[in-house]
């Protein structure tokens, strides 16, 4: 069964496929995915698919994706999960990505704050690490206000259509 959780405006909870035209609205976006890894959405069935492969994930136990919905309104507005989740090794990496209209209003801030909590308590992981493009300062920033720590950058670590970047590595660890 898949796990939903709430903090103090979000509800966290699992995707389905209704969600897919919300996920093309941002991904299809160039601001979205120039620090993502990935190229720009061109068509619907690209995040159809994505939908399928969150599913798959976690019924294969190698990721947890959650879709990031506000209480007062139904409906996605980004998505926060653990990738490459080895629970042998009790590690996952987040990721998260956002629609641009809420943007800076502390939405992924609260939510990583929850995700971490459910790592650490309920899926017995003792490392959280995360990737991030260097230029990505928002992230970068973010991921250090709460609570984790940089541990170096890893060169040339990411394409984005055919160009090399660095990322920064970081971590949140249990104490």
């Amino acid at each position: 069964m898949f796990p939903i959780l709430e903090t103090e405006r979000l509800i966290l909870r699992e995707i389905v496929p209704e969600d897919a035209e919300n996920i093309y609205a941002y991904f299809s976006n160039e601001d979205v995915t120039k620090h993502y890894g990935m190229n720009a959405f061109t068509d619907l069935q690209e995040a159809e698919a994505l939908v399928q492969n969150f599913a798959t994930s976690f019924h294969n136990k190698r990721a947890i994706r959650w879709a990031i919905e506000r209480k007062e309104k139904a409906g996605l507005i980004g998505t926060i999960g653990f990738n490459l989740w080895q629970p042998l090794h009790k590690r996952a990496e987040i990721g998260y990505e956002l629609h641009p209209d809420f943007w800076r209003l502390g939405y992924v801030s609260e939510a990583i704050d929850r995700v971490v909590e459910y790592g650490f308590k309920e899926l017995g992981l003792t490392r959280i690490g995360a990737i991030v493009y260097l230029e990505n300062v928002a992230s970068n920033q973010l991921l250090l206000k709460n609570g984790f720590e940089l541990e170096g950058k890893l060169r040339n670590f990411m394409y984005q259509n055919d160009i090399a970047y660095d990322v920064n590595i970081f971590s949140n660890v249990v104490r």
